[in-house]
């Protein structure tokens, strides 16, 4: 229970089309940090059922370490339709274990040893998990590296909540297609996508911003005004699930084992190109990936 690095929030299978495969932000994100020798943890909640079983059979074969309490809820599953071009669409089941993380003595004791942290607005969507997620985050040292990667999924999000998860991370991921919904939400919607992450950096004291672009690139900004951009690497797409999540994975693990941001997001940039063609979203990675970050 030392310098963990803790993916927090939803625990569930995605549905896809070839089978149920584990899936959820927290647990991608913990796999993927975890893919370059961090000591990685999932924490959220799992059901009464067999599904949760399999669940924990999961995170042992994919090497993932976790604390997921038993709840009186349903484990979480999502329906995953893909498109033509592989880019997924999501039926995200409710009232489920993961709206329902308790927040006990074994999850504090995480977050007093945490070194980074990843979590997301989806997980907030219910008053039980929002309110553990906030506990955890103002439980952790003061140093830890806290990851907003926001997720914004149907009608799961809430400018309140919002606003919450950007004070208490130092790190903010979005995608461009978020970034419209946070610039009207927010008033931000005179500026151009650069001034607006720049304005989000400035209010909400971040060391620095993620925006993810699609096939269009990613950029990085940073608190004293430098900006990183990486084009998107042309690659046949297997499937893009889980490569948000190996980006963000991949940058942090980056990040703390002391590369420059540049590096730390062209190294992002490649795995998560690599992600996109395998299939599911916990594919293992070759040992040139791993290296770059050792």
């Amino acid at each position: 229970m030392k310098n963990l690095i803790i993916g927090l929030g939803e625990a569930l299978w995605d549905m896809l089309p070839e089978g149920k495969k584990l899936g959820g932000a927290p647990a991608n994100f913990a796999y993927h940090a975890g893919q370059f020798g961090l000591n990685t943890m999932a924490v959220s909640a799992l059901g009464e059922d067999k599904l949760a079983d399999e669940t924990i059979e999961a995170l042992k074969q994919n090497g993932l370490n976790y604390i997921m309490p038993r709840v009186p809820y349903a484990t979480g599953t999502v329906q995953v339709t893909l498109t033509g071009n592989g880019i997924p669409t999501y039926e995200i089941k409710e009232n489920v274990a993961w709206d329902n993380i308790p927040f006990n003595a074994e999850i504090e004791e995480a977050a007093r040893n945490c070194r980074a942290v990843c979590f997301g607005s989806l997980a907030q969507r219910n008053v039980v998990s929002r309110q553990t997620i906030q506990k955890f985050l103002d439980a952790t040292p003061k140093d830890c590296l806290k990851i907003c990667d926001i997720n914004l999924r149907q009608q799961f999000f809430s400018k309140e909540v919002l606003e919450d998860s950007f004070r208490r991370c130092n790190i903010l991921k979005i995608n461009d297609e978020e970034l419209v919904v946070v610039s009207h939400m927010f008033g931000y919607k005179e500026l151009d996508d650069a001034k607006v992450c720049q304005q989000i950096v400035k209010e909400y004291d971040l060391q620095m911003l993620v925006l993810t672009c699609g096939t269009n690139g990613s950029y990085v900004f940073t608190a004293d005004g430098k900006q990183s951009f990486q084009p998107t690497p042309k690659v046949v797409v297997a499937d893009t699930v889980g490569a948000g999540d190996s980006f963000t994975g991949s940058f942090c693990a980056a990040v703390l084992n002391g590369k420059p941001i540049e590096e730390a997001h062209r190294i992002a940039v490649e795995v998560s190109a690599y992600v996109c063609t395998q299939n599911g979203a916990m594919p293992k990675y070759p040992a040139e990936l791993v290296a770059k970050v050792k």
